[in-house]
């Protein structure tokens, strides 16, 4: 299967009082293609540098990370901007929507950003349709629950067709039946949509739920099973 995306030999290096600190250490990670991703670890543990590495939000102090065959090491920062803005779509613990727009409007706001010029809105529609939205698109965010929001912020993250979603830690705030909800769906856009999904979490209960797991601990990778 070929990988969408790899991590090699990334440290990321933070200057402290006492000298440096490493909040990643020679990590190497290989992503399949189409695959549900999960990198697991206690708070402090690495997976959110790790992830902000992976989506072109942070560069590693050495080392390479290859997106989608292109090696982002040597990229300028409008070159970073572009492939987030048309191949990368994020998820964040906080959902971040809009909250004068509806949903349908969060949507469609993205598309534009992603500059998505065609079908905007039956694409819009489709992806609130494919999170169970159909029926609340014209709602505010502050009508709607935290799950409800947060699978806007799903749609929102699909809508220009990405190659991979970047989730952060996306079901810590919901409760647990709504989590499992949220990864069910996850599957299921894996499929539908043809994406890879590389989400952070410390849920036990969520990680048999993905197709790999990374471990992380002291921003060193422990296993991949």
């Amino acid at each position: 299967m070929k990988n969408v995306l790899e991590a090699r030999n990334i440290s990321r290096v933070f200057p402290v009082a006492q000298g440096e600190f490493y909040a990643l250490k020679d990590v190497n990670i290989a992503v399949p293609e189409g695959s549900l991703a999960i990198l697991k670890g206690r708070s402090g543990s690495g997976k959110t540098t790790l992830l902000n590495i992976l989506g072109a939000l942070d560069a590693p102090t050495t080392g390479s990370v290859i997106f989608d065959g292109a090696d982002m090491t040597g990229m300028s920062e409008h070159a970073k901007e572009e492939l987030r803005r048309q191949k990368v779509g994020f998820i964040f613990q906080s959902v971040s929507l809009i909250p004068i727009m509806t949903a349908y409007e969060n949507v469609e706001f993205a598309l534009r950003l992603a500059g998505v010029t065609s079908d905007m809105k039956s694409r819009a529609g489709h992806c609130l349709e494919m999170v169970g939205l159909a029926e609340r698109m014209h709602h505010m965010p502050h009508e709607m629950s935290g799950g409800e929001q947060q699978r806007v912020a799903i749609a929102r993250a699909i809508a220009h067709s990405p190659r991979v979603v970047f989730a952060d830690e996306p079901t810590a705030e919901l409760d647990s039946a709504t989590a499992v909800h949220v990864m069910k769906l996850f599957g299921q856009l894996v499929k539908s949509e043809n994406i890879t999904i590389v989400m952070t979490t410390h849920d036990r209960g969520l990680m048999d739920m993905g197709d790999v797991l990374f471990e992380l601990e002291d921003g060193v990778i422990l296993n991949r099973s």
